[in-house]
């Protein structure tokens, strides 16, 4: 699957990406998040990691994340090293203005085994779970 993601957000680039760059917020934005917790001391780095449990479609999914690159205040990219439901994430944000940014997320990946067999409607689910987390969080972040 290939999923992306775009908005543009009311609020300072630079607390934008603090806001989502910080796995312990996605229960507060994202739809299915149980717990997001990071297992590695900050601040955040290439190498870090966090262990995540979310539902998807009535399945428990329970994750280990670890970031693969990072450019503090502009990029994070994570992927699953451990998970039933294996993605790797991208998300950036850039300056439009004083006081507006947008973010931008590319996340690919998806099931495998017999769930493979479903990717083709899990993908237009995901796909709509991921633009109602993404308009959440431009809501959650715009209210503060």
């Amino acid at each position: 699957m290939n999923l992306s993601a775009s908005r543009d957000i009311h609020r300072p680039a630079a607390e934008v990406f603090e806001f989502f760059a910080n796995a312990s917020n996605n229960p507060r934005w994202q739809n299915g998040m149980v717990s997001c917790e990071w297992t590695t001391p900050p601040p955040i780095a290439v190498g870090s990691t966090y262990e995540q449990h979310a539902r998807f479609m009535g399945r428990d999914i329970r994750s280990v994340f670890w970031v693969t690159e990072f450019d503090p205040g502009t990029l994070i990219a994570i992927e699953t090293i451990e998970s039933t439901f294996p993605i790797q994430v991208r998300r950036s944000v850039s300056s439009t203005g004083p006081a507006t940014c947008q973010v931008n997320a590319e996340i690919t990946g998806g099931p495998g085994g017999l769930m493979k067999l479903l990717e083709p409607l899990m993908a237009r689910f995901a796909q709509r779970s991921v633009d109602a987390d993404y308009d959440r969080l431009r809501t959650l972040l715009e209210s503060a």
